[in-house]
């Protein structure tokens, strides 16, 4: 993430930190803080709040009003649109994040048929029918009884 933002965060900083004030954070993304203060306004990016209120951006917030610039001058999509782009976004990553969690939950739960499967196939009575050592089933021969 620092790569893509230029800047090196601070041992035991993450991404979603909010760090920066709001000079810096303009800095950093090519912009005029005054923009960034209608971003927020319009909920395009909603940075962190000190204890004094002032805005502090994470090195994600940075990286979403890079995209914003972009989807903007370069592609020439108005605020609406790139905020519900962003929105689409949000929502297929936490698409993601729970097909992720589902997968792993059927993982478990196959794991757990098959453990009981077994659990059943182990306490089968073997001495109902007999078997072969080669694990066929021998024919069922019925035992003549003796009739006086």
């Amino acid at each position: 993430m620092s790569d893509e933002l230029g800047v090196d965060l601070p041992p035991g900083v993450g991404v979603d930190t909010p760090v920066f004030v709001i000079s810096v954070a303009a800095t950093l993304a090519g912009m005029h803080p005054q923009t960034l203060r209608q971003y927020d306004r319009i909920g395009l990016v909603s940075p962190g709040r000190s204890s004094g209120r002032g805005r502090r951006y994470s090195a994600r917030d940075i990286l979403v009003l890079r995209e914003v610039a972009r989807l903007s001058q370069q592609d020439g999509i108005n605020l609406s649109g790139i905020k519900r782009i962003l929105e689409l976004e949000a929502q297929v990553d936490a698409l993601r994040a729970r097909i992720t969690e589902l997968y792993a939950e059927l993982d478990a739960t196959h794991a757990e048929t098959a453990r009981r499967e077994a659990q059943v196939h182990a306490s089968y009575r073997r001495d109902l029918v007999p078997f072969t050592p080669a694990g066929e089933i021998a024919p069922w021969r019925a035992q003549r009884r003796n009739r006086p």
